[in-house]
C-alpha cells in the first residue's frame, strides 16, 4: 500500500431490493460490463438517498485546529493512518457497525473486555476538541472470542477508533490509529515500521469481499496525500510512517 490510503465500506446486503428494480429497468444491457456498472451505480445512489449517506468522505482535521496525530501523552502521538469514509453506509459507521465490520476483517474486542493503560485521545478538528478513543480493537487470529487474548500475549495488529462528528466537521468518518505491536514481554512497543505495517495489513484484510454475522461488505482502498507529512516528528516511539489511507466501498462489487 502506498503513502496514503482511504477506505470506504459498502454493505451490499442492503442493496437487494434496489438492485432488483434497477435490473428490470436495465435488463436489455445488464449482461454487459457497462450495464452491470450502471445498475450498481444507480442502486447505490437510490439507497444513498433513503439511508441519508453523508456527502463528504472526511474533513481534514488540521483545518479546524485538529491533528492527524492522536495524543499518546508526553507530547507524542500515533498517526491516524486509516480513515473509514463518511460515504460508507451509515450502519457501518455506528459503534455496533464498526465492530461487526472489524470482525469481518480480522479484529475483535479486547481480551475478556479488559483494557490496560490509559485511553488516548484525538482532536479531529470538528469542534469537539480532544475526545478519548471510542474503542480499541485487536487482531483476533481467527477467533473473535479468544483470539485477542493471543494478540495481547504475542503481539499483532490493533487500532484505536475516533469519530469525526462535531458541529464544525460532521463527516461521520472514522479515524483509526493502526499499528503492529510487540509481545507483552516487550511492553507492546511498536515493531519497526509498525504504523505502516499495521495500516497495510488492515487494508489487505479489508479490501475485497468479506462478511460477518450475515452482513457482507465490499471494500476498496485509495491512497491519499497531504494530510500529514511522512516521518517521525512528534510520533510515539519515534517510529516513522509514510502516511494515512482511506477505505471506501466501490459502486459495484
Amino acid at each position: 500500500m502506498g503513502a496514503s490510503t482511504y477506505l470506504k465500506v459498502d454493505d451490499f446486503s442492503l442493496l437487494g431490493s434496489a438492485f432488483s428494480l434497477i435490473t428490470k429497468l436495465a435488463s436489455a444491457d445488464m449482461y454487459s460490463p457497462r450495464g452491470i456498472f450502471i445498475a450498481a451505480l444507480v442502486s447505490f445512489f437510490a439507497l444513498g438517498s433513503a439511508l441519508n449517506i453523508r456527502s463528504i468522505a472526511y474533513y481534514d482535521p488540521t483545518v479546524g485546529g485538529g491533528s492527524m496525530l492522536d495524543n499518546a501523552g508526553d507530547r507524542y502521538g500515533e498517526p491516524l493512518n486509516v480513515i473509514i469514509s463518511g460515504l460508507s453506509f451509515p450502519d457501518v459507521l455506528t459503534d455496533d457497525g464498526i465492530l461487526n465490520y472489524a470482525r469481518a476483517i480480522g479484529f475483535s474486542t479486547e481480551c475478556l473486555g479488559i483494557h490496560i493503560g490509559n485511553p488516548q485521545s484525538a482532536n479531529l478538528g470538528d469542534g469537539n476538541g480532544y475526545v478519548n478513543q471510542t474503542v480499541e480493537l485487536r487482531e483476533d487470529y481467527g477467533s473473535v472470542d479468544a483470539g485477542t487474548c493471543l494478540e495481547s500475549a504475542i503481539g499483532g495488529n490493533h487500532f484505536r477508533m475516533y469519530r469525526q462528528n462535531g458541529p464544525l466537521a460532521n463527516s461521520g468518518a472514522l479515524f483509526l490509529a493502526v499499528s503492529k505491536e510487540e509481545p507483552a514481554t516487550d511492553n507492546h512497543n511498536i515493531v519497526p515500521d509498525g504504523y505502516d505495517i499495521g495500516r497495510d495489513e488492515l487494508a489487505s484484510w479489508a479490501v475485497g469481499q468479506t462478511s460477518y454475522g450475515d452482513v457482507s461488505y465490499s471494500t476498496t482502498a485509495q491512497n491519499i496525500t497531504g494530510l500529514l507529512a511522512p516521518g517521525s516528528a512528534g510520533v510515539n516511539h519515534g517510529t516513522p510512517f509514510t502516511g494515512p489511507l482511506v477505505i471506501f466501498p466501490p459502486l459495484s462489487d
